[in-house]
């Protein structure tokens, strides 16, 4: 079985199979600091048909009021505040492209989940990771054309939901994480939890041709943008 990566860091990036090191103990990277106090990215939203600049505007931001550049690093160092009891936190992304998908990494109280139809509209197509630290399953969702067509939670591939909830079914067989039977699981009961997620992942990369370089989570430098809230974007 291969690892489903499409080619190394650069213009194809370093596929998604890493993503499931995020919020595991001892496995991520820090990277929000402030925003996050566990140093873990809300999420990351990849929409293939728009814009990294359309991607931001459809999960609420001004295109106008992009931020220079800035690492993952940097975004600790801004005054972002996640939770306002009775009112909403603060959310913010950075945007970039890789592999022929423009995405967007979440930080605080971002969009992606509740707006992820409003994305995925005009034929766009959407697919919402969410890792889910302190929550588990790990969430992931695929959307098109203004609507959800399947979702489930990473190691709760039998429980699916959305229009055509067994969409992924034969790329999750393929890949050997259900039995033919759309059902069961085939992984092994000692079988690591990083394991299963990474197989999950490499299934849904093959599938859509994903891939984000592990220096977004890193030294790569991407706009950012403000989608909820009032954030301090001003690095100090």
């Amino acid at each position: 079985m291969t690892d489903g990566t499409h080619g190394g860091p650069g213009q194809h990036g370093d596929g998604i199979r890493w993503l499931a090191e995020i919020g595991r103990k001892g496995g991520g990277r820090s990277s929000t600091g402030g925003p996050d106090p566990d140093g873990v990215p809300g999420g990351v939203v990849f929409a293939r048909g728009i814009t990294p600049e359309e991607l931001a505007r459809r999960m609420g931001a001004d295109p106008a009021t992009a931020t220079e550049p800035i690492s993952d690093a940097e975004i600790r160092h801004l005054e972002i505040e996640v939770y306002r009891p009775g009112d909403d936190g603060d959310g913010v992304i950075r945007v970039g492209t890789c592999a022929g998908w423009s995405f967007a990494i979440e930080y605080g109280d971002s969009t992606g989940g509740e707006l992820l139809t409003e994305i995925a509209r005009d034929g766009a197509e959407v697919v919402h990771f969410r890792p889910m630290p302190e929550q588990r399953p790990a969430l992931l969702d695929y959307a098109r054309d203004g609507a959800v067509l399947c979702g489930f939670g990473l190691g709760e591939e039998r429980w699916r939901w959305g229009q055509e909830p067994d969409l992924l079914v034969p790329d999750l067989v393929a890949a050997g994480v259900l039995e033919a039977d759309g059902v069961t699981s085939c992984a092994p009961g000692g079988e690591a939890d990083g394991t299963a997620r990474r197989r999950t992942l490499g299934a849904v990369e093959r599938r859509f041709g994903l891939s984000l370089p592990r220096a977004a989570l890193g030294g790569l430098r991407l706009p950012a943008y403000a989608v909820r809230g009032t954030p301090d974007l001003v690095l100090r």
